[in-house]
């Protein structure tokens, strides 16, 4: 499949209409090799978005499960591709998140899971985030 075909076909296997906003956005971050903020996505293409499109797309994706949010220390959330077993609602990226503190670009440490918290009874986690900031491979060598 082209990586037209698979935005679209994303986007229809999470109940999403396909229109050209939600494509490009999309395809921004299947181009990045890093998790993506509002203030990237503004900056990337050749046509201008909207921000409050933007945000209400992001939201979308999130919501969706197609995107998971990544929280930061400067308070600006950054977003990734989920995998294919987050839906509607309900995600599954259980894994570290790392930042660089040099290159500032945030990952998705797949192989990483984050372990079960065993909480108190009466306290029932919706979201589990570990975030690790230190300096990435790139930026060592």
């Amino acid at each position: 499949m082209t990586r037209e075909k698979d935005i679209n076909q994303m986007l229809k296997d999470h109940g999403l209409s396909s229109t050209e906003t939600r494509r490009t956005i999309l395809g921004f971050f299947h181009a990045a090799d890093k998790a993506l903020a509002h203030a990237d996505i503004e900056t990337m293409g050749t046509v201008p978005l909207d921000r409050v499109t933007i945000y209400r797309t992001l939201q979308s994706f999130v919501e969706k499960g197609l995107l998971h949010s990544i929280p930061s220390a400067d308070n600006a959330v950054r977003y990734a591709l989920c995998k294919d077993h987050c839906a509607d609602g309900h995600h599954h990226d259980n894994h570290v998140h790392f930042m660089c503190d040099q290159c500032s670009r945030t990952y998705c440490l797949d192989e990483i899971t984050i372990p079960r918290i065993k909480l108190p009874l009466g306290f029932t986690a919706c979201q589990t985030d570990l975030v690790v900031s230190g300096v990435c491979k790139t930026c060592q060598s």
